[in-house]
């Protein structure tokens, strides 16, 4: 669950509740697997969203 161009990772924090109790609590990426073409040749990559969208984005 770790983004292999970023390596974001899952991080721990509380949540906390309207009465202000904390409680442990699991912050995960959203990481999907990709194939992407780099140099002609084509690689599974596990990804986060937001690599994916700068991925994506059209060169100038």
């Amino acid at each position: 669950m770790k983004c292999q161009v970023c390596h974001k990772r899952p991080y721990s924090g509380n949540t906390v509740s309207h009465s202000n109790r904390h409680t442990k609590r699991w912050f995960k990426p959203n990481v999907r697997k990709a194939t992407l073409v780099i140099d002609g040749v084509a690689a599974q990559f596990k990804l986060c969203t937001r690599c994916l969208r700068t991925y994506h984005k059209p060169a100038r």
